[in-house]
């Protein structure tokens, strides 16, 4: 026979992860930078290189700052905006739910039933969970806010990092093609070192941000390739209408 005693279930360790789980707010950064810094490589490269057409650095240098400025305070000024009115949207209706649990407490109470129905949960393993549930208003309110309108309370003092992420990161995004020109004479050679600075930062920009994000290598080659392609056909596309309607008023 064994001396040895069995462990007090009291005294096993307890996985960490069994406890609490801890979730990133990553993707939040990774979007607002993904959006700032697209915007930012695509925009005013497209407007740079357009320009570069007409000849004059002088008037690629003003005009892409001009952009570059406007661009990253209007997307930092939108990113904030937009966190408010989702801000705003989700008193609304929290509101409207708060007087409906009051007004109408049955009907509601019908609502949580087809609700947890949804998921397949039988009335009768689910009336006495709703019962207690509906005990407590506050997190009544928010079950319905969570399963039946699946709106996610938002963090208003998030708005200001997102407004600040989208804007500086347009701004980087924006300057970066644009160092050629203020370092070059000869506006062609800038336009091809800026092509090519923007080419570079296209691939690693969006290798990193689809590997960030879905952590396979095969994702990572395909945002590169996504991403360079976006900001190619809008930087060709822009060169090609401010070289066409320069050469048609030349020729008019």
């Amino acid at each position: 026979m064994s001396s040895s005693k069995a462990e007090p279930m009291s005294e096993l360790p307890i996985p960490t992860h069994a406890a609490s789980e801890r979730h990133s707010d990553s993707g939040e950064i990774i979007r607002d930078l993904t959006i700032g810094f697209a915007d930012g490589m695509t925009v005013p490269f497209a407007l740079t290189a357009g320009l570069s057409s007409l000849g004059s650095s002088k008037l690629v240098i003003i005009g892409g700052l001009a952009e570059l400025f406007s661009g990253a305070i209007s997307m930092g000024l939108g990113a904030y905006l937009a966190a408010v009115t989702d801000r705003d949207h989700y008193k609304s209706e929290e509101a409207r739910e708060r007087q409906e649990v009051i007004t109408k407490p049955a009907a509601e109470k019908e609502e949580c039933l087809e609700i947890l129905d949804s998921y397949g949960i039988s009335r009768e393993a689910s009336q006495s969970a709703i019962e207690c549930l509906t005990q407590d208003t506050e997190q009544w309110i928010r079950f319905m806010m969570d399963f039946e309108l699946k709106l996610e309370k938002p963090n208003v003092s998030r708005a200001w990092i997102s407004a600040a992420t989208m804007g500086i990161s347009y701004f980087i995004g924006g300057l970066l093609p644009m160092i050629p020109y203020f370092v070059m004479k000869n506006v062609n050679h800038a336009l091809f070192i800026s092509i090519g600075i923007t080419v570079v930062v296209c691939i690693i920009f969006g290798f990193s941000k689809n590997y960030a994000i879905l952590k396979t290598k095969r994702a990572g080659f395909y945002g590169a390739a996504q991403t360079l392609f976006v900001g190619a056909l809008a930087a060709s596309t822009s060169y090609g209408i401010v070289y066409g309607v320069d050469h048609s008023s030349l020729h008019a």
